[in-house]
């Protein structure tokens, strides 16, 4: 069964405006299946993981463009990186001769961004929208309405509240939808193919990972290190690898989109802030897999629990502003020296708006007490929040509120 997709409104909205659309996302969150459930009859598609259309759109970009002219689908663009300049040639000839026609013409999907994004914003410029998809949120799968995250939205018209049992189990199994809808039997299988995929076919093609088992070492060291502030020197460690070579891999996880690096609040007027960002591996069903959790009731009740819950708040946020098309939200979170931690601040309209990430039925109005230093940045701070497992939206002070993680 197909579950609509909330990016369709943001993504329809850009195709009537721009000529091109890329959607990028990892593997398997269903950019395909939603492009192709978007598309009109008259729509072609076309796949460049095909090894013989992905020889004739590098050997033959002109010809490949004659075959499959607009409208098209074409999916994996980043295999044929030499089609981009003559999608420009062909959407500047359509506004030559009608300025009407050239919109709609070119989807696009990418499961990697290293080397095509360069290519995109050199060839692209003006003429592509460029919108991110992550795996289900928890209001796909509910079918409720998805709006950007901020503490004083309205959560009356949310998904039905969950118990903290239920929501381990969603952690557990993660949000790739044939994971959602295969159900727990086929998580090993699915987990092990998913990562074998993505190593032999995506981080072998870039040439520049000599060594695959290391890096599949580096992988599930990442993700023992979700919700955490990032550390070179352990990461390296861990994989038997250079600190050099540490962060040239984490910047291929990062432009895989299978990891967020959450940025510290930097302001001039302090110069006692943490200034390293932290790592989250963003599907927690992967990340689960990768550190060997058993079942979904051992992961709530283990070490790793805190780190888990807030990966997927941390995800969950991120996706409401993807699935809107903000695909630069102003997510941070606040560290000082002095270790006073606010796990998320959220900035929009000129506002900061704190939040902090509880894996608690019974939060205290304590968990907000770091709050307060946000006033020497002299911005205005809007509602605060402490997301937690309490049932119900509740005040917890005169700009806070408790609110049930499973609403977001």
């Amino acid at each position: 069964m197909y579950i609509e997709r909330a990016l369709r409104e943001a993504f329809l909205r850009g195709s009537d405006y721009f000529p091109a659309m890329l959607l990028v996302g990892p593997r398997q969150v269903g950019k395909t299946t939603f492009l192709r459930h978007l598309s009109s009859p008259e729509r072609k598609y076309v796949t460049l993981d095909n090894m013989l259309d992905r020889d004739f759109a590098k050997r033959d970009p002109a010809g490949f463009l004659e075959r499959y002219g607009a409208p098209v689908l074409i999916d994996e663009i980043q295999y044929a990186p030499e089609l981009l300049p003559y999608l420009k040639i062909a959407i500047d000839q359509a506004r030559h001769e009608h300025a009407e026609k050239a919109r709609n013409m070119f989807w696009l999907t990418g499961s990697q961004q290293f080397q095509m994004m360069k290519g995109v914003s050199e060839s692209l410029a003006g003429r592509i929208g460029i919108l991110e998809m992550l795996g289900l949120s928890q209001r796909e799968m509910n079918s409720s309405a998805t709006v950007p995250f901020l503490p004083d939205n309205d959560f009356l018209a949310g998904p039905r509240p969950m118990t903290t049992p239920e929501l381990f189990e969603r952690i557990f199994l993660g949000s790739f939808p044939g994971m959602v809808q295969g159900g727990s039997e086929q998580r090993e299988l699915f987990y092990s193919s998913y990562v074998q995929t993505y190593l032999e076919r995506d981080i072998r093609d870039l040439g520049s990972v000599g060594d695959l088992d290391r890096f599949f070492r580096f992988l599930r060291s990442v993700a023992a290190r979700t919700a955490q502030l990032l550390n070179y020197a352990e990461l390296s460690r861990d994989a038997d690898i250079s600190i050099a070579t540490a962060k040239s891999w984490l910047s291929i996880l990062e432009a895989s989109n299978l990891v967020y690096l959450l940025k510290p609040y930097a302001n001039n007027l302090t110069s006692r802030l943490v200034k390293t960002p932290k790592l989250y591996l963003l599907d927690t069903g992967l990340a689960a897999f990768l550190t060997q959790w058993p079942t979904a009731a051992v992961l709530e009740t283990g070490a790793m629990s805190g780190a888990f819950f807030e990966t997927w708040c941390l995800a969950e946020i991120l996706k409401s502003y993807y699935n809107s098309g903000k695909t630069r939200p102003g997510l941070f979170f606040y560290r000082d020296k002095d270790m006073k931690e606010i796990d998320l601040l959220i900035e929009q309209n000129g506002r900061l708006y704190p939040v902090e990430i509880k894996k608690t039925a019974t939060p205290r109005r304590d968990d907000s007490r770091h709050f307060q230093v946000l006033r020497r940045f002299k911005k205005e701070i809007g509602m605060g929040a402490v997301v937690c497992m309490y049932p119900e939206v509740y005040p917890c002070g005169v700009d806070c509120r408790f609110i049930p993680a499973p609403l977001l």
